[in-house]
């Protein structure tokens, strides 16, 4: 129970961690880990700036709600990754603003979306497939999801924002922070380079 007790407390940790700074807003987040072969998944309406350890459902593996509260619609999202990727033993999916307008934009490769502009996202995670566009909760959402699993690392559901794992909770934090801190800079550079050829044509002008 200790071991649970302490993965209850860095999830509740970092769901407020999030929330404080506004990488999750309302109750748009959920985040998941894996405890003596169950999941462990904070609730349907849950929210991140105020969870609870009564704030968590739990689930079997195949998706069997054993006890707590409702459990995320978005469970069969984790549940995807956890079957396909045994070193992933938790979980955690936002709207985080840069990484879900990242996911709006069109993509050459839709298995590796991110520029490598620093080498940390590909230290920490490796490459971050789109998943197509899917209703939030949907079948076909999670149909995607389960075809494009095994092409990429971590993920961008089409607009609506980012799914990454990790080996424990922390882990997970650590690697959507720096997803989100990558999709920053992606922005900014995008947006620098539109500057520039602007400025470029005014001067042939």
């Amino acid at each position: 129970m200790d071991s649970l007790k302490r993965k209850l407390q860095d999830a509740i940790w970092i769901g407020k961690a999030l929330f404080d700074r506004n990488k999750v807003s309302g109750s748009s987040a959920n985040l998941s880990f894996l405890h003596e072969g169950n999941i462990y998944i904070t609730g349907s309406g849950t929210c991140f700036g105020r969870l609870t350890e009564d704030d968590f459902a739990v689930t079997s593996m195949d998706g069997q709600h054993l006890s707590g509260i409702k459990p995320s619609k978005e469970l069969p999202l984790h549940r995807i990754l956890y079957e396909n990727k045994p070193n992933v033993k938790a979980v955690i999916h936002t709207h985080s603003f840069y990484s879900t307008l990242w996911s709006c934009l069109k993509h050459g490769n839709e298995r590796d979306i991110m520029p490598e502009y620093t080498p940390y996202l590909k230290m920490r995670i490796g490459t971050i497939g789109l998943i197509p566009y899917g209703k939030p909760g949907s079948e076909a959402l999670f149909r995607h999801f389960g075809e494009r699993v095994n092409h990429s690392d971590g993920y961008m559901l089409q607009n609506h924002g980012p799914v990454v794992g990790g080996e424990d909770l922390m882990s997970a934090f650590f690697n959507l922070e720096e997803l989100e801190e990558s999709a920053r800079i992606a922005w900014e550079l995008r947006n620098a380079d539109a500057r520039l050829i602007g400025e470029a044509l005014q001067t042939k002008m």
